[in-house]
């Protein structure tokens, strides 16, 4: 199934066009959406999926989860949908907590935080996007992060993210 973007400007304002995701490479100026849900669990620990082996960006790596908004789609309803995908991790508006937005290259990342306790044998993975997962503390993620276990993305995402996930209980 094909995924088509909303492109944007630098200021965020539609252009009024969409494009196929991995046919059309941004031009200095053009944004699509993404978003990062961190979940985290009432012990501070955060949820962490290891990407596929078939995925062409990043295989194998642990990763939060992420995904593009869609054509049409607000990004909130774009952090629940990729939750949900993802995880089987079913989250109401007011449970998803906007954290920030950050623009990147060719993206704005809108940054979501969710607190659940989910019980990991209750996770439902995605197939050809996620194929484990796992609870982790501030040690083991800082190990991991050392260690290049995870996506680039995330490394970058975290120091954004650090001290709102420190203000949290990520310990």
């Amino acid at each position: 199934m094909s995924e088509y973007w909303d492109v944007f400007d630098e200021n965020r304002k539609p252009l009024n066009r969409t494009v196929k995701r991995g046919e059309h490479e941004f031009k200095k100026g053009e944004y699509h959406i993404v978003v990062t849900i961190v979940t985290m669990n009432m012990r501070g620990k955060l949820l962490c999926t290891l990407r596929s082996y078939e995925k062409p960006n990043y295989p194998d790596r642990w990763e939060m989860t992420a995904g593009s908004v869609l054509a049409g789609e607000d990004s909130l309803t774009a952090a629940k949908r990729e939750l949900f995908e993802e995880t089987g991790i079913k989250a109401d508006d007011d449970e998803m907590k906007f954290i920030k937005s950050v623009r990147e290259a060719s993206a704005f990342v809108d940054c979501y935080f969710v607190r659940k306790n989910v019980d990991l044998s209750q996770i439902v993975l995605q197939d050809g996007e996620t194929v484990a997962v796992k609870w982790v503390d501030r040690n083991e993620f800082e190990k991991m992060l050392a260690q290049k276990q995870f996506a680039n993305p995330v490394e970058r995402r975290f120091f954004q993210l650090k001290d709102f996930l420190v203000q949290q209980g990520f310990v």
